[in-house]
C-alpha cells in the first residue's frame, strides 16, 4: 500500500473516530482534512499544519499531491457535503481571519481548529487513544462554543414585530434587511414577508402555506428572487432581487420569475434593489422595463422603469 492510500485511509478512520456521519467519512472528505492539515504523502502526523484553504485551493492540493481530480463544478459539493459537517463538527473554523466575510463569498476560507490540530499531531502515537478519550469528553463544549461565536457575528433582521432572524454577515444580508425593515414599510406598509434567501441558507425563511393561498406552489430546485413580500392591501406579490455581485431583474430573469409566479392570483412587482446609486449605476443597461428599483442609501425614493404607472403590477 503507498503512502497516499495510507493517508486517505488513516484520515478516513479518523473522521470515523471524530463521530462525524458516514456521508462525511469519505475520500472526498478525507482529502479536505488532509488538505487543511498540509499533510502530502511524505509527511507524518506530527508534521500536521493549519493553513488557511478555500474550497478550490484544496481541490488544487488533493489534485497535485494526491492524484485525485475533481471536476470544477464539484466545489459545491465539497462546501456543502464535507466543509459544513467540518464545521458544525467544530474541526473547522470559517474565516478565522474575517468572521464577517460572507459564507458563499470567493474568499472563503477554512482553518483546522486548534484543538483538533493539537489531537491529530498525536495520531498513530502510543498516546492517540488517550488523546483521543479527552478531546471527544470535552468536544460537545467546543461546538457549542464555536456555534455561539457564529451566531454573534450574524446579522439580525425584524420580519414582524416581536420576530426576528438572523441571516449570514456580509454586504448581501445587509442589503436584505433594509429591503425587509426599510423598503417594505415605505412601500408596501403592513405587508407580509412569504420568502427570504440567505447566502448561507437559500431557504432562511419561507411561508409556503401563504405562498400556495395565492396559487403558487415552488419547490427547492426554484431559482427564488432574494425576497417576496404579500402587499395585502392590493393583493401583490413583490417580488425583490438584492444585488450586490450578481444581476437585477434584467429581461431573462424577468421571464424567469414570470414563469415562476404564473400561477398567482396576486399582481406580481418586480423590484431590483442596490445597496448605493454606484453599485446601480454599473447595471444601468441591464434593468428591464416594467420594473421598480430601489436604492437603500436613498430609501425614500423608487425609480420606476415603466413610463405609464407608479407602482404596480401590469396585466400578465
Amino acid at each position: 500500500m503507498n503512502h497516499r492510500t495510507t493517508a486517505i485511509d488513516a484520515a478516513q478512520e479518523i473522521l470515523k473516530s471524530l463521530g462525524l456521519p458516514p456521508a462525511q467519512q469519505n475520500e472526498r472528505s478525507a482529502l479536505c482534512l488532509l488538505a487543511l492539515l498540509n499533510l502530502t504523502p511524505a509527511k507524518t502526523w506530527a508534521d500536521a499544519e493549519n493553513p488557511l484553504m478555500g474550497i478550490t485551493p484544496i481541490m488544487n492540493w488533493a489534485r497535485k499531491h494526491y492524484g485525485k481530480d475533481y471536476a470544477p463544478n464539484s466545489r459545491e459539493t465539497f462546501r456543502r457535503q464535507s466543509m459544513h459537517q467540518f464545521r458544525d463538527a467544530g474541526l473547522v473554523l470559517c474565516n478565522p481571519d474575517k468572521p464577517d466575510r460572507p459564507v458563499n463569498s470567493p474568499r472563503t476560507v477554512y482553518q483546522i481548529e486548534p484543538a483538533i490540530l493539537n489531537l491529530l499531531c498525536k495520531f498513530d502515537t502510543s498516546s492517540w487513544n488517550d488523546n483521543l478519550a479527552a478531546y471527544l469528553a470535552q468536544r460537545e463544549t467546543l461546538v457549542v462554543r464555536y456555534a455561539k461565536e457564529r451566531e454573534q457575528n450574524r446579522i439580525p433582521v425584524q420580519i414582524a414585530p416581536g420576530k426576528v432572524i438572523t441571516f449570514s454577515p456580509g454586504e448581501h444580508s445587509v442589503l436584505i434587511r433594509a429591503v425587509i425593515e426599510d423598503f417594505a414599510p415605505r412601500f408596501a406598509p403592513d405587508c407580509v414577508l412569504v420568502y427570504a434567501g440567505d447566502t448561507g441558507d437559500k431557504w432562511a425563511y419561507f411561508d409556503d402555506t401563504l405562498l400556495a393561498k395565492l396559487g403558487v406552489y415552488v419547490d427547492f430546485h426554484s431559482k427564488m428572487p432574494d425576497v417576496v413580500f404579500h402587499y395585502t392591501a392590493k393583493n401583490w406579490l413583490l417580488l425583490v432581487e438584492s444585488v450586490t455581485s450578481h444581476g437585477p431583474v434584467d429581461g431573462k430573469r424577468h421571464t424567469e420569475l414570470a414563469e415562476l409566479f404564473a400561477g398567482s392570483t396576486a399582481g406580481l412587482v418586480y423590484v431590483t434593489a442596490f445597496l448605493n446609486r454606484a453599485t446601480m449605476g454599473r447595471y444601468l443597461r441591464e434593468i428591464a422595463w416594467e420594473t421598480e428599483v430601489w436604492v437603500a442609501d436613498a430609501p425614500s425614493h423608487l425609480i420606476h422603469f415603466n413610463g405609464v404607472r407608479f407602482l404596480g403590477p401590469y396585466p400578465k
